[in-house]
């Protein structure tokens, strides 16, 4: 019994380390950089922080990036969000 034991813990051990291995590597795609989120929080509307509550970071940070890109101001933002909802 002590031979198995010997024979499967390093097996075991293995393959804890390859699932762990997958995910961190899942985690450190999900990341995002402390600028990022600096920028976010100082420059972040209404909506942008209730889609963070709701959605989380990364989809919060993609919508926000999307209207600073199209120069959208939060009122225009609004609008934009109500037309789609019609």
């Amino acid at each position: 019994m002590q031979g198995l034991a010997v024979v499967l813990f390093p097996v075991l051990l293995m393959l804890f380390a390859l699932a762990m291995e997958r995910v961190e590597f899942r985690l450190r795609r999900l990341t995002v950089r402390e600028q990022e989120v600096q920028e976010f929080l100082d420059k972040a509307s209404h909506d942008d922080v209730a889609t963070l509550a709701q959605e989380g970071l990364p989809r919060a940070l993609a919508r926000f990036h999307l209207r600073r890109k199209r120069g959208l101001s939060d009122d225009d933002d609004v609008d934009l969000t109500e037309r789609r909802a019609s």
